[in-house]
Parts: C-alpha cells; structure tokens; sequence
C-alpha cells in the first residue's frame, strides 16, 4: 500500500470516502455481469460512402433482425420494412411522407411507440446510464422515462400515453423520432474495427473519415492504400504521385479538390500542355462513380493520368537507389527502356511497349525529373501538407490506428505478418537489428509515426517517409503481403504473365489451424477460441472461395464492398459481427439507395456460454479497477488516508 499512496491520493480525489468508493465498487461488478456490446468488423471500405453509410445506419441488418423479431408477429411485412428505413433514414422518409400527406399524428403516435420498443431492444444489455449518456440532453429524460414504464401499472400507462401525447401536441414529433432513430443507430454498434484501406478507388474517403470521428467507439488497422495516404501527407513525393495516380485512374476528383482541397490546376496544365498530341489512351480514368463538385473532360484526365504515373515511376526509382536494402532494384524499370525501339527488358526477357510516348523522360538519366516536373511535384506535396482536414484525418487514423490489435481474443491486421515458405516468420533489419512476427509489425507501427511526428531536421525522419512509400509496395511489407507491384507492366506490357503478383508465403500458410495458432501465439493470444481477423484479399465467393479458413481460425472479410472488386466477388462485402450468443457473417449485395439492402446473415460460431463483460478486455480493466478501489478503501479503514464523509 505503501508503494501506492501517491496513487492511492490520486483515486481518493473520486472517490473521497468509503461509501462512494463502495457504491463504485457495487455499479462496476453489475457492469460486469451485463452481456458483452456488439462489436462489428468491416474492412476495404475503399471510399464507398454510401455504402458504408448505410451499413452503419442499418448495423448492417442487424436492425432489420430486431425489428422482425419484434413485431413478425404484429405488423405486415412492408410496415416492417417502411420502419427500418424510417429509422436508417428518417429525416429522408419523413420528408417524404410529409409530401405525401402520410404524417399524421395519429402515425406519429404509433410510429413513436414502434421506435421506443425496438429501442428497448437494441438497449436492454447496456446499464441505464450508458444508454441515458447516449440520448441529446433536451430529450434524455422523457425517453428514459418511455424506456422504463411499466405497463401493468394503470397510473404509469395513462403516464405514458400523455407523454407521447404531449410530444404530438407541441409538435416535435418529428423531431423526437429523430432523435429514437439516431439513438437506435447509436445503440447497435457497440465498437467498431475497420480493418484496413478507407482510402482509394471509391468515391470519398473523406466522408467516411468524418464519419469514423463521429462514432464512439471505433479502431483501425492501418492498410496499404492508408500508409499511403498518411506517407502523402508526409510529404512523401511517391506516396503523393500514387495517392493521385489511383484518384485520377477511378475518376475520383471530388475526394481530392472539394474533400481535400488539393489543387490539381497545375497537374491540370503540365498534362495539357506536355501531352497535347498524346491521347493516352492506356491511361483513360474507370468512370465507376460520377463527380458531382470537380467533372473533368476524361481526355485531359487521361492526360493528368499519364503525367503524374511518370512522375511517379521516377521518383520512386530514386527511392529505390537511395535504399539498396529494399531489395527492389527489378522495379527500376525505366531504366531497361530502349527509348529507341520502345522495348522494355523485365526479368531477362524483352517485351514491346504498349505506349512509347516520353517526351519527359531523358534517355541517358530516366529517373531524373525536368525542371517543370520538380516544380510541380513541390507544388503538389505542399498542397498535401497542407491540408487542414487531410491533416485532421491523419491525426484520427494515428489515435485511433496501428499496425494490429488484439481485443478480446481476435487479432486483427489488414494484410499479413510476413512468413517463408518453411512456416518461419519472416524478418527485416533495421540498423543493424532483425526483427520478425510481432516484434516487427512493432517495429514498423514506431518507424510509422516517425515519419508524421519526427521533426524534419532528424535523420530517421527521412528514412521514415521514404519507408512509408516502402509499405505501400514492398515484398517485405504486412501490408502489401507480394512479392512486387506491377504497375508499370500493367500500363506497358500487354503480356499478362508480367502483371502476376506472388502472395507472401503466409496467405497458403495461414488456411491451416496450426500456422494460425502459431500466429496467434506469438501475440499473446490463447489458441482456444481466438480469431484472426484480416481484409486485404478479396473473397471470390463466386468461384467457391468462403472467407471462413482453418476451421474457423481465420476470416477474410474483404468481399468487395468497393465496386471495382464486385465484377469479381460477387458480393459487395462482408461484416463481421461478434455478439454475446455467435459471431456472424452479414454477406452483401451491391448497394442500391432505392431498394432492400438488407444482407443474408451466417452465424459461423455459436459462443458455449454467452458471454459477459466479465470475460471480455473490457472486464479485465474492470476488474484492475475494482482491486484498485478496494485498496483504497483499506487505506481508508486503516487510517493511511484520510476519508472525506462530507463529500
């Protein structure tokens, strides 16, 4: 106790006395016989916002589920699914059903009493004041009182009516459902993990972003398309090039100029100018979603396309030659051009090129970049550095974010932890020191936040950004998880045998129980019923593949919620939900605003007992709580503090 006075004053500031210290004591051991919230796992989300939107507003059909179990019985099917859209979207639907004269107070009086059972509902595992904190201050009384009446008491039932009576009469109804609606949301999701790549090929990443700082409790961990946009924001130049290479190919312009703010007028200008003969055409944008704020000419798309894959192909080449230790001198391709006959040599063979057309690049230096295309790249990195809300973001997936996590027996990562083909984990050196399996991604999640926070006068913060742009591409990289990137072939080459990408030796590995409770183990996790729970590939259920692996060790939960991917997939993602019963599968279709979206849901994994808080991280930390308050209460007894009765 001695030891742990300092402390012990601290706590006692709280909790100034024995019966606050016990009251504490009693309300923590009730939490923890309370079932464990509802945690959802998504991942690659790829800027779909819609989407991921709904999703969120629809706990991917869970809601839908509580609402058929409530009233499958009572009300027809189209109520059932007019309430559930009411409650994803209700100022949508009760703007609508005020056009159509739909809103009646008597519509209201019934539509308030469906939304507070299915709010009983969605909050009947949470302690009255975790719930009462979720509820908007001007109405948190009157729904707690709706969410508690007793309906066998006459008194509390006429109680009751005159509530939602009064409620109609002052004419907040509409409001009020809102706010039921919201707090239902709010209510089914207990944490959220996204498991990588918010960023890329959809159409605002930003809007997800901002949704992602709204919601109460959320993680992530980190992806490649990320660690590239946290390296751009850096001040990376190649993690810059490739952030709006891949913006530019999915024609996604709204992200970047009225999301980010970046300025593409000088890119804009460059490509027109220096390629204003040059159709090229190997470089015209996927039109997959339509810009609403920033539509640009796909011509001169095309142009800004090539202009900044150029860029990027050099600078990255002089990445490669400042750091031999990459490994990656095959990628420095524009250096085995013959400029003359237009033929590129790739692993010793000698392949024609696609598109010939360099008028930048100097055959005797490729990697160098003229004078116009370093005042452009400069021009372009300060506008990544010095984005506001990018900025603001970055600091969100810092706080937030790391390389994986460990939360109540699921480690989650995006990619993969790098392994041999013998089943070893495999290693990476940094200053003189090997590091493999945890200590490595450890090792990588430091080097990460010193390429953000290192001031630009240290040595390590150079390596560290050049490093980020390694994570993106690298063979080594639990990112990335290939042995290379084929970007250039894909561009160049027609022969597809030079755009394979080999998988880290982990992917075959990982499909048994063994490799992955080897994995698991080497994190701290106990082998009996722990998860590992990655994104990263995308799941082809169409070809018969199943995101559940080695006997239910492991889940791949990427299948294809980016619309790029679901010509492939054949869904549009996946979610994972871990309850206190099962864990479960919600299987999507492609989204569509103006349909059913509700996902067919698998349980994969029923629990042997239901599982408490008690039994989760969260009870653990309960539990160190509650032996800290006792001590306090002893210190208190014996005299070794001094109570506060008065308080």
């Amino acid at each position: 106790m001695r030891d742990n006075m300092a402390y012990l004053r601290l706590l006692g500031t709280q909790y100034p006395n024995i019966k606050a210290a016990s009251s504490e004591i009693i309300n923590l051991m009730a939490i923890s016989s309370l079932p464990k919230g509802t945690e959802y796992f998504f991942s690659d989300l790829h800027g779909e916002y819609d989407a991921f939107i709904h999703l969120l507003r629809s706990a991917s059909g869970t809601i839908r589920v509580k609402i058929r179990e409530t009233f499958g019985y009572i009300i027809p099917e189209n109520e059932q699914v007019e309430l559930a859209n009411l409650i994803y979207y209700p100022e949508k639907v009760l703007e609508n059903m005020g056009r159509e004269g739909r809103n009646t107070v008597d519509w209201q009086r019934i539509t308030i009493n469906r939304l507070v059972e299915i709010c009983k509902v969605t909050s009947s595992k949470y302690t009255r004041s975790k719930v009462r904190s979720k509820m908007p201050k001007e109405f948190a009384y009157v729904i707690d009182e709706l969410l508690h009446v007793d309906h066998n008491d006459e008194n509390k039932r006429l109680y009751y009516e005159e509530i939602i009576r009064a409620i109609t009469d002052t004419q907040v109804a509409d409001t009020f459902i809102i706010v039921l609606c919201e707090l239902i949301q709010n209510l089914a999701i207990d944490n959220l993990h996204i498991i990588g790549d918010i960023f890329d090929r959809g159409p605002r990443a930003d809007i997800i972003m901002e949704k992602l700082m709204e919601f109460h409790d959320v993680d992530i961990q980190w992806g490649n398309h990320d660690v590239s946009w946290i390296g751009a924001a850096c001040g990376n130049p190649a993690c810059v090039c490739n952030v709006l290479r891949i913006a530019i190919s999915y024609n996604s312009f709204d992200v970047l100029e009225d999301g980010y703010g970046i300025n593409l007028r000088p890119l804009s200008m460059f490509a027109a100018r220096v390629y204003r003969e040059d159709p090229c055409e190997r470089f015209r944008p996927k039109i997959l979603d339509e810009n609403i704020y920033d539509a640009v000419d796909p011509g001169l798309a095309a142009k800004m396309h090539k202009a900044i894959a150029v860029i990027q192909f050099k600078v990255e080449g002089q990445i490669i030659r400042r750091h031999p230790e990459y490994g990656m001198d095959d990628r420095l391709l524009l250096e085995h051009v013959n400029y003359d006959t237009g033929i590129v040599t790739i692993g010793g063979k000698e392949y024609p090129m696609l598109d010939t057309a360099f008028p930048t690049i100097d055959p005797q230096q490729p990697l160098k970049l003229t004078a116009e295309e370093e005042e452009l790249l400069h021009t372009l990195v300060l506008s990544f550095r010095h984005s506001v809300l990018l900025h603001r973001h970055i600091r969100f997936l810092y706080s937030n974010g790391a390389m994986y996590k460990c939360y109540n027996g699921n480690l989650m990562y995006h990619g993969c932890i790098p392994m041999c083909k013998d089943g070893s984990f495999e290693s990476m050196t940094f200053n003189g020191k090997a590091y493999a399996g945890k200590a490595l991604m450890d090792r990588i999640e430091e080097i990460i936040h010193q390429a953000y926070f290192l001031s630009d006068d240290k040595k390590e913060k150079a390596d560290a950004r050049d490093f980020m742009w390694y994570l993106w591409c690298g063979a080594k990289s639990p990112v990335f998880g290939k042995d290379r990137i084929t970007t250039f072939e894909n561009y160049f080459v027609e022969e597809k045998s030079t755009h394979k990408e080999n998988m880290n030796p982990y992917y075959q590995l990982s499909q048994t129980e063994e490799i992955c409770n080897k994995i698991l183990e080497e994190f701290g996790l106990p082998v009996e019923g722990s998860h590992i729970i990655n994104g990263h590939v995308p799941v082809k259920i169409k070809d018969g593949e199943t995101p559940v692996k080695a006997n239910g060790k492991l889940y791949v939960i990427d299948g294809g919620l980016s619309k790029a991917y679901q010509k492939k997939t054949g869904i549009a993602g996946y979610t994972l939900i871990y309850n206190s019963h099962h864990l479960a599968l919600a299987e999507h279709m492609p989204f569509h605003p103006d349909r059913e979206n509700t996902p067919r849901v698998a349980i994969t994994e029923k629990m042997r007992h239901r599982v408490l808080i008690g039994s989760t991280d969260q009870g653990e930390e309960l539990k160190n709580r509650i032996s800290d308050l006792c001590e306090l209460i002893a210190a208190y007894r014996s005299g070794a503090l001094k109570e506060d009765k008065d308080r």
